[in-house]
């Protein structure tokens, strides 16, 4: 009995035909998109190089156009220098309050280091006199101690002259 097979219709079947041409498809998929993807970067390249100058001159316009637009009523052109005294005496606040601090501050440095430095002054000077008191004594001591030896060789020798003579 001759049974003919059916062909297993979950395996597809292998031809080189087919996967050639599979292959070759997915290469030029894939060089169409890289060729794709160079020309978007070349064209996001050219809009930013456009669109930062006019962007900067469009920011540069609303400044400059936020900057007059406070001068051009009487209203606001009271109420805008009204803002800028209070700014600017509130800038000589500060600046007063931070100098007044660094005056402070460097005045209590500037005592501290004075006071330190008689202390120290006063130390060595209280040194300085002890050292020349103590030699004093020791100096007035030899010499009444070296006095009082010449004195005794002195009548010594006095005495022996007279015994001699």
């Amino acid at each position: 009995m001759a049974t003919t097979a059916k062909p297993n219709t979950t395996t597809k079947p292998k031809t080189t035909t087919h996967a050639t041409r599979s292959d070759a498809a997915q290469v030029r998929e894939g060089v169409t998109k890289t060729r794709h993807g160079a020309v978007n970067i070349v064209r996001q390249g050219a809009e930013r190089a456009l669109d930062v100058p006019v962007g900067a001159v469009l920011t540069a316009r609303d400044r400059v156009g936020d900057t007059v637009e406070p001068w051009t009523s009487t209203a606001t052109r009271e109420r805008e220098l009204k803002s800028l005294r209070t700014q600017v005496g509130r800038e000589l606040n500060r600046f007063e309050r931070r100098g007044g601090q660094a005056r402070r501050k460097t005045s209590q440095r500037v005592r501290t280091t004075r006071n330190r430095v008689e202390r120290e002054l006063k130390s060595r000077r209280r040194e300085v006199e002890r050292a020349v008191k103590q030699n004093r004594t020791k100096v007035t001591k030899a010499v009444k101690q070296n006095r009082v030896k010449a004195e005794d060789a002195l009548s010594k020798a006095q005495e022996r002259v007279s015994e001699l003579v």
